[in-house]
């Protein structure tokens, strides 16, 4: 089974290395999708989504909602928003029964980059 958790952000960010509109100041109120995938425990859950939710605002949405995402990560791209995001959150998700499957941030309603465990692992390789 998958567990889906969706939060929204708004942030400022320009892409230092983009030629285009992107490279000036601009905002966006970006989505973000967490999943975990796994079996149903004891309480027949999976995890608990107040945990969940918990976690991300602690870890994920206090450093970056309204924050100007270049003091956080040089090329803030959606693809490295959703790495950075991966990395705070995929060990405390870690249970038994279960473990954070993919991250998706979406920068406008039609535009989102999935990470999953798989890209994670393949990346590590290199």
């Amino acid at each position: 089974m998958k567990l889906r958790k969706e939060f929204t952000f708004d942030a400022a960010h320009n892409l230092i290395r983009y030629k285009g509109a992107c490279e000036r100041l601009h905002v966006h109120t970006y989505r973000l999708a967490v999943e975990i995938e796994g079996t149903v425990n004891d309480d027949d859950m999976i995890i608990d989504f107040c945990e969940v939710s918990s976690l991300v605002r602690g870890k994920v949405l206090s450093m970056l909602d309204h924050a100007y995402l270049n003091d956080i990560l040089e090329q803030p791209t959606a693809e490295n928003i959703a790495l950075w995001i991966w990395e705070r959150i995929d060990e405390p998700l870690k249970r038994g029964n279960c473990a954070l499957f993919a991250v998706s941030v979406w920068e406008t309603a039609t535009s989102s980059v999935t990470i999953e465990r798989g890209d994670v692992h393949a990346r590590c390789a290199e």
